[in-house]
């Protein structure tokens, strides 16, 4: 029996999706082979990678004058990728908002001058300044923030606005629901939170912005050598891509993003009133900045935190730990979660509370 799976990643993938994989395990469609026995350059396997980056163009309703790049090495490697190809001899404005964009400015400082614009590091990450305070580079190479931090559960909900070129990692909140793509340079996301497998990375460039990268780089880390090769510059992720296929799919079925995100407002939406109205669970996070994805939670009383986590596992509540850096509980709520999932969450945290508070 399948349980109620709510990693931060890798996480949950719809059931269906794991379905129809399995029934293709051995043999995909008459082809004689698995997809993951494939060349990634046969006829069978460049449909199966055409069709999920039209389906994810489709779903984004991303402009024809960007590039949509299946890459690997996470959005860790973004980090380091995006300041080597746009940053050359010039300063790079950052959101500083919770761990991820801390490890990413910490590269990219590796690389180019950094300026800070703005920091909630000294609450803890509670929230996001107000855009009015932020001190902005008069001539930026780039705006970069995460628009939802993972661990922390805080999120920006309106890309900020600004000269620069946009860049946001995306990587815990793409496809959660609509965006407009068009105000940004580039957006990437690593795929083991919210798209599919662990071992792709999603990257959309403008074009004109891809024309500014450097070309000094060796190939592997440049982004125009993997934009005019179709992301098969070398052997691509083939199975995570074709999963995350799945997905899309799966997606344009449920309704698309406009009904993803319905869906996913109001699993967020039960799960934090259930919290405030509780005296014994709490969230930290201003609500103006409260994550719809990553919902982190204390307990009044942090030694039971153990025994909550043992008692959730039993009753089929999986991976609500919280992140080291963090403690308490985390409950990531992804597309992939249903909302029958948070109701059986919610029901359990009323019963434990019930029998310690």
């Amino acid at each position: 029996m399948r349980k109620w799976n709510f990693s931060a990643g890798p996480a949950a993938i719809p059931e269906p999706v794991l379905r129809e994989a399995q029934d293709e395990m051995l043999e995909w469609q008459g082809s004689g082979m698995s997809v993951m026995e494939m060349s990634h350059r046969s006829p069978d396997y460049i449909d199966i990678a055409n069709k999920a980056r039209q389906d994810f163009i489709d779903l984004l309703e991303i402009p024809s004058d960007y590039q949509v790049l299946f890459l690997q090495g996470g959005a860790t490697l973004q980090f380091s990728m995006i300041p080597m190809n746009f940053g050359s001899n010039k300063i790079a404005d950052y959101v500083l908002s919770g761990s991820w964009s801390k490890k990413a400015i910490n590269e990219a400082s590796k690389i180019m001058d950094i300026n800070i614009i703005t920091s909630s590091e000294s609450s803890n990450f509670n929230h996001v300044p107000d855009e009015d305070s932020w001190n902005c580079s008069e001539h930026a190479a780039y705006l970069h923030y995460v628009s939802n931090e993972t661990i922390q559960g805080n999120a920006l909900h309106t890309p900020p606005t600004t000269k620069a070129p946009l860049i946001a990692d995306m990587s815990s909140v793409i496809l959660s629901e609509q965006i407009d793509v068009s105000k940004f340079s580039m957006i990437y996301a690593g795929a083991q939170k919210n798209i599919g497998p662990a071992g792709l990375t999603v990257c959309i460039i403008k074009n004109d912005f891809l024309k500014t990268a450097s070309t000094e780089l060796p190939d592997m880390l440049q982004y125009s050598k993997h934009a005019d090769a179709d992301s098969m510059f070398n052997t691509p992720p083939t199975f995570s891509w074709y999963l995350s296929g799945k997905v899309f799919t799966w997606l344009k079925d449920q309704g698309g993003l406009v009904a993803m995100g319905d869906i996913n407002r109001l699993k967020a939406r039960k799960l934090y009133d259930f919290i405030d109205h509780s005296d014994f669970y709490s969230n930290s996070i201003s609500i103006e900045n409260r994550s719809i994805m990553n919902i982190p939670f204390l307990l009044v009383n942090s030694e039971l935190d153990s025994e909550f986590l043992h008692d959730a596992e039993n009753a089929g509540l999986l991976n609500l730990k919280g992140h080291r850096s963090v403690g308490g509980m985390r409950a990531s709520i992804y597309n992939a979660t249903p909302i029958e999932a948070v109701d059986a969450l919610i029901n359990f945290m009323a019963d434990f509370q019930s029998k310690h508070g």
